[in-house]
């Protein structure tokens, strides 16, 4: 048994004395156990050394990017579901990180801001972390980048509705944490290519981004027409420039001919259609406008119409239609190709500007009654009331009081009352006058917003047609009817001219609500590749411009 010395001194003593009487017995042997002891020492020291700091690294990366997630919910669920472990700062992440630098470098041709997710910083970034915790900080940094750049390329870089009152468009905007979560596990450069929009369109706006940026480039267009008009047969330097203006624009030589012929004219009449002219030929007042446009301006519109078209960005419906506020134009669209096209009058400029929306369609009231609105009857027909009583008889109206009775307007002195306290209510019966025609489709909304027939047939014939007071008027409201219950019935044609022709109010229900859309696109390139432009007759792309650049979105080779 070991004896303990009596004290830590003794018993230090007591140990040397051991130690010499061993090594001078066999001083070979007893050497090189010390020295086998040493190299253990020495290894297992360092393998400690080692190992503790790698401990401390993780605990301290693991630590800084809990810290850093602890205000954003979805981020912090997600890197507490993986226990921590980086997407983006571990040497395995390499494809990740590359994938996402190539994705924010290409951001600008999308039209989305420069500086929100600025690719060279990002790089700099992470050849710049000194410690485990700069590194656990950068990680949650690229992954707030990454869950930006994804939500604008996908849904949108504004909320319409922050914008104006009237775009109350919802943009599709994505579960956040699902999104990481489908990242994670998904191929980096599929997952990047997956995000904009797949319909062909915001391709083909792409390409005419890149078109219109190198014209910018080269120059532009060269001068304007400065003619107010010029019509077949005329001549003169101003028919010259005409000719160099649509030359430039990319309508094919047509030669530098003074005189006004039919070559051009058939050029004319290609640009008339592409800018949703009435195609006469004649080079007039909108014609010349929309000819002088600058690309500058151009380069706008086709940015905004990116911008417009991730707003959209979700599945629209087997079936579907499409009303283009800024083209006059609704489409019945199956299957993604348009099988009704139409053109439409939409509300005037200003106070009855036809709103933004989407909703279903749910019915058809065929041989409708017109309810006036109660801010039309007050500011249109009180005035006529007031100047004769009469009025009403002229247009077929009815007046009811607040009980439902009919009221005789000629006992009535209207001057007592003001478009604010105006007590009565108008009607117009189904009618061959009847302000909605012989149908509308109804899809409810808060904008009180539907699409009808009307009388008023002229109206489509117009360059701008913007004369309603915010509902759609169709010109092919027999079509449509005919299209839409087309999916419930066989001869949906003989229904519909039948029930129009009892001139009795009749609802009919469609079995499967379409969903409609009502945009505003002041640009898109046809599907064999031709541009289209429009005026921007309710003057809200700029509003949506100022937006863009105000987040940092910038017009690539324009000037400042």
């Amino acid at each position: 048994m070991l004896r303990l010395a009596a004290t830590p001194d003794q018993g230090v003593q007591t140990f040397h004395r051991r130690r010499a009487r061993a090594v001078s017995l066999n001083p070979v042997s007893n050497q090189r156990r010390l020295m086998w002891a040493l190299s253990a020492l020495v290894m297992l020291v360092s393998t400690v050394l080692l190992a503790f700091p790698s401990h401390a690294q993780s605990t301290a990366f693991k630590l800084a990017v809990a810290q850093a997630a602890s205000k954003d919910k979805a981020i912090a669920a997600f890197y507490k579901a993986r226990d921590y472990k980086p997407i983006w700062t571990s040497g395995a992440d390499r494809q990740r990180r590359r994938a996402l630098l190539e994705a924010l470098r290409r951001a600008p041709s999308h039209g989305l801001p420069t500086g929100r997710y600025d690719a060279s910083q990002v790089n700099k970034d992470f050849s710049g972390f000194k410690s485990a915790k700069a590194r656990g900080v950068l990680e949650v940094q690229t992954t707030r980048k990454f869950l930006q750049y994804a939500r604008d390329i996908q849904s949108g870089v504004l909320e319409p509705k922050r914008i104006d009152k009237n775009m109350t468009l919802r943009p599709p905007r994505r579960d956040r944490l699902k999104t990481l979560q489908n990242f994670a596990k998904s191929s980096p450069v599929a997952f990047f290519k997956s995000l904009p929009p797949t319909d062909p369109g915001y391709n083909r706006l792409l390409k005419e981004k890149v078109r219109i940026e190198r014209i910018i480039s080269r120059g532009g267009w060269g001068a304007t027409v400065k003619a107010k008009k010029l019509k077949p047969g005329q001549s003169g330097k101003q028919v010259v420039a005409l000719r160099k203006r649509l030359t430039a624009l990319g309508y094919k030589r047509i030669g530098t001919s003074p005189k006004y012929d039919t070559g051009l004219e058939r050029a004319v009449q290609i640009f008339q259609q592409d800018s949703g002219l009435n195609a006469d030929g004649v080079a007039g007042a909108q014609t010349i406008s929309a000819m002088n446009t600058s690309p500058e301006t151009r380069l706008m519109q086709v940015v905004i119409g990116l911008e417009r078209m991730r707003w959209l960005n979700k599945p629209l419906g087997k079936r579907h239609i499409l009303v283009n506020e800024a083209a006059f134009m609704a489409y019945v669209i199956d299957n993604g190709k348009p099988t009704l096209t139409t053109r439409v009058v939409v509300g005037k400029a200003g106070r009855w500007r036809t709103p933004e929306f989407e909703k279903k369609m749910t019915h058809l009231v065929v041989n409708p009654s017109w309810y006036v609105p109660a801010s039309i009857a007050g500011t249109e027909y009180l005035p006529l009331l007031k100047q004769n009583s009469d009025a009403l008889t002229r247009q077929d109206l009815v007046m009811t009081d607040a009980s439902g009775s009919v009221i005789n307007p000629a006992g009535i002195d209207f001057k007592q009352y003001s478009k604010d306290n105006f007590p009565f209510s108008l009607r117009q019966p189904p009618s061959g006058r009847n302000a909605l025609g012989k149908v509308k489709f109804m899809f409810p909304n808060k904008h009180a917003i539907y699409l009808h027939d009307t009388p008023s047939r002229s109206l489509f014939g117009k360059d701008i047609r913007t004369f309603s007071h915010g509902c759609v008027r169709v010109q092919k409201p027999d079509e449509l009817a005919y299209t839409l219950l087309g999916k419930q019935m066989a001869d949906s044609k003989s229904f519909f001219d039948d029930l129009v022709a009892t001139g009795v109010e009749t609802t009919v229900k469609l079995k499967e609500p379409v969903p409609i859309y009502l945009v505003y696109r002041t640009v898109w390139v046809s599907a064999d590749g031709r541009p289209n432009y429009r005026a921007d007759s309710y003057k809200v792309d700029r509003k949506v411009f100022n937006a863009l650049a105000k987040a940092g979105v910038v017009l690539r080779g324009v000037q400042s």
